[in-house]
């Protein structure tokens, strides 16, 4: 018995071949658009305005699209503008959750720490630890990659991945919200803005000092305008840990090797000591945010899963039809 291969269709042939075709443009576009995104952090740092982040990340998958139809380039829209524009609300909301009236706790989250540890950490680190120019290097590296390094993992998963990506995108938003909202009901200063006001110890805000070491004074100063423009008593809980740790606990599923897994651990462990470190957290604040990503991360799938059964529910219009009924 013979078999006959069955040729594929014109349609998708044709849509191989510009696939095919449309690879080395993909290529050249990508690479001309790294090539740029890095002459911006040589010469002006890190870019950390959600604004900025998002158009470089919109362009940059923009480049992935070329050649493979309208319908591509329309899907990312459709995906991205919506979570955009939640992020950038939730920036314009956030400068403005301490403002609403709600007393801004200045004592409260050192007296925490003192309880804890017989003094604030980032007073007694700051008095005894004299940083040298490649450990504020660090500091500032680790501090500014929370701005890069959830659109970057965002728009990663979004090309090999859409699925995950929406995974990942509904819990970045569900705790973007979680902390707003305590914002609101819980402003806090954080230790630099306390010990201007002399309730603790001396303390600096040192989070952008490493860009004046790689020579870049113009990407710190860009960072403290950046700092200037957010609500200053928005530190409980600490964003900075919530996303790092919300981050490790998402990819640890999904990679494979130890390196990497070592490497989410130990990015998830360095965000709150650079936090302490540099003045702009407690320590209960990085505690606060840890917890706050676990609870995102247990509570948001558990929250989908009733919201499919109500669906199911109320679409089932009621008894189910079983085989024997349709026999019948």
């Amino acid at each position: 018995m013979t078999t006959t291969a069955v040729p594929p269709t014109t349609s998708a042939a044709s849509a191989v071949a510009a696939a095919d075709r449309g690879r080395p443009v993909r290529a050249v576009l990508s690479a001309a658009h790294l090539v740029a995104f890095l002459a911006v952090c040589v010469a002006e740092g890190l870019p950390t305005d959600r604004l900025s982040l998002l158009l470089w990340v919109l362009t940059g998958l923009a480049c992935r699209c070329a050649g493979r139809g309208w319908r591509r380039g329309v899907r990312l829209l459709a995906d991205w503008v919506p979570l955009g524009a939640v992020l950038l609300a939730y920036d314009a909301s956030r400068g403005i959750a301490g403002t609403l009236g709600a007393p801004v706790h200045v004592t409260g989250p050192a007296a925490v720490d003192t309880a804890v540890f017989g003094a604030v950490p980032s007073v007694w680190l700051q008095a005894h630890l004299t940083a040298p120019g490649w450990l504020q290097v660090v500091v500032t590296l680790v501090y500014s990659s929370h701005f890069v390094v959830t659109p970057l993992v965002l728009a990663v998963l979004w090309v090999r991945d859409r699925a995950r990506w929406g995974r990942y995108a509904r819990l970045v938003v569900a705790l973007s919200v979680a902390g707003l909202v305590t914002y609101v009901v819980y402003p806090a200063a954080p230790p630099w803005l306390a010990a201007r006001h002399e309730v603790i110890g001396e303390v600096h805000r040192t989070s952008g000092d490493g860009w004046a070491v790689l020579g870049l004074p113009r990407a710190q100063a860009l960072l403290h305008a950046g700092q200037g423009q957010v609500n200053p008593v928005a530190a409980v809980p600490s964003l900075h840990t919530a996303f790092a740790v919300l981050l490790c606990l998402f990819a640890l599923r999904l990679v494979r090797r130890r390196w990497q897994q070592v490497l989410l651990v130990a990015y998830a462990v360095a965000m709150p000591l650079v936090l302490v470190l540099s003045g702009e957290h407690y320590v209960v604040d990085t505690v606060l945010g840890a917890l706050y990503a676990a609870g995102v991360c247990w509570g948001v799938p558990r929250l989908e899963q009733v919201a499919r059964t109500v669906q199911r529910r109320l679409s089932g219009g009621g008894a189910s039809v079983t085989p024997t009924t349709l026999r019948g």
